[in-house]
């Protein structure tokens, strides 16, 4: 082959390389806007660690041929003021995908924030992955082309735990408390509702609503739930506000079971140890000590790595699609990512799931557990070295909670 044809054979290679933005090799950067400081920082770092060895996992196995994530902390302090400040940030540096899950009210000023960039500013679309704000609205009033949830809503996590409590006959008084902000309010709606529809004869003989993030001392909220004759509680409360809570509980000695969304998170485990064995449960989308031990090499690696557990399946699913619509895109290209990743269908770390495409509403098993002495068969990891971990009580199918939208999407030509 002579000279001449050799070079215009390369320059023809190098034009179609160039002409296919799946054929360049991409580093995948992934802002996490999320507390690091704060009373809500401690689960804040260990999400944003999770997301972390998530992508190490990612790269190591070739999620994203060609591609590799890269996931960077930006503090907003669970602020919604504080997240369009860290969201502004990161699109000037040129990230455009973000993840973000602790305060519904975070997330939907970022759903507002980006739905105004990437209509101002065609091709530099921001792609949302939200891991863990579960106000149904995301998904329905407010839904946005542009915002996935792989979290359950929390209508979803409602209709799971109150079919599981309504079968137990023993339960006849009910107390729901909760922070004062979305969230909080659509768990107290929910949890109203839905007992009123499965068991009419369940009383509610509480129901408080305190501020997010600055209650320190909640003994008196206990001595409203022990006066009420509460033989159950319901809360969607996370992070510091959980903790505070059932140390509260603990030492005025309540009798009553936790029913919760988020006792497993960071700092809760520690406080409840030994005197909330058999009594505090939560619903939620995995359970470390799942019928298959799926996750296991995970969750060894993040105590191995980080000394903390690993409990967050939604952070793997969220960084699993986004690497499934690269594939699919053939580009890591938001808009064209944003389209594949409508509909998708995968198996994850607790089972088959849906990326339903009519709300971005991902749709997948729940789980009831329950906190017990660990070392069964059942229970092999403890959390948070306490010697106590989740048991399964039931798996419950996908279908069972899946609940209907009125999200109406609208989406770019």
């Amino acid at each position: 082959m002579n000279k001449k044809m050799r070079a215009l054979l390369i320059g023809a290679g190098v034009v179609a390389a160039l002409g296919s933005p799946f054929a360049m090799a991409d580093t995948i950067k992934v802002a996490f806007i999320d507390p690091l400081s704060g009373p809500f920082a401690p689960v804040g770092q260990n999400l944003l660690r999770s997301f972390q060895l998530v992508a190490e996992t990612a790269n190591r196995e070739k999620w994203a041929p060609g591609h590799t994530f890269e996931v960077n902390g930006f503090d907003n302090k669970a602020s919604p003021q504080e997240s369009l400040t860290a969201l502004k940030t990161v699109i000037d540096q040129g990230y455009r995908y973000i993840v973000q899950g602790n305060g519904s009210g975070a997330a939907g000023a970022l759903i507002d924030a980006i739905n105004k960039h990437n209509e101002r500013n065609p091709g530099k679309e921001v792609v949302f992955l939200n891991y863990a704000a579960v106000d149904p609205d995301l998904t329905n009033s407010k839904c946005s082309f542009w915002h996935f949830r792989t979290d359950a809503n929390s209508d979803m996590k409602m209709e799971a735990l109150t079919t599981y409590l309504a079968a137990n006959k023993k339960i006849k008084k009910v107390y729901i408390i909760g922070q004062n902000y979305a969230h909080g309010h659509q768990v107290t709606r929910a949890a109203k509702e839905y007992l009123k529809r499965k068991r009419p004869d369940i009383e509610i003989v509480g129901d408080d609503l305190h501020p997010i993030g600055s209650v320190k001392d909640f003994s008196p909220y206990v001595a409203k739930i022990n006066a009420s004759g509460a033989d159950t509680v319901i809360t969607g409360n996370w992070g510091s506000d959980l903790a505070l809570l059932i140390k509260a509980a603990r030492e005025s000695d309540l009798k009553a079971n936790f029913f919760t969304y988020y006792a497993y998170t960071t700092g809760v485990p520690t406080v409840m140890g030994a005197s909330g064995a058999d009594r505090v449960k939560y619903v939620g989308t995995w359970n470390v000590n799942n019928e298959t031990y799926a996750g296991k090499d995970l969750i060894e690696a993040f105590k191995k790595k980080y000394n903390d557990d690993y409990y967050a399946v939604t952070t793997y699913s969220a960084l699993q699609i986004l690497g499934k619509g690269v594939v699919q895109a053939k580009s890591t290209d938001p808009v064209k990512v944003a389209f594949a990743m409508e509909g998708l269908k995968f198996k994850t770390l607790n089972g088959d799931v849906e990326m339903r495409k009519s709300d971005h509403q991902m749709q997948q098993p729940l789980y009831i557990t329950t906190w017990v002495k660990a070392g069964a068969k059942d229970v092999k990891f403890d959390q948070e070295n306490t010697g106590y971990g989740w048991r399964t009580d039931q798996k419950i199918d996908a279908f069972v909670a899946s609940q209907p939208t009125s999200c109406a999407m609208k989406r770019p030509s």
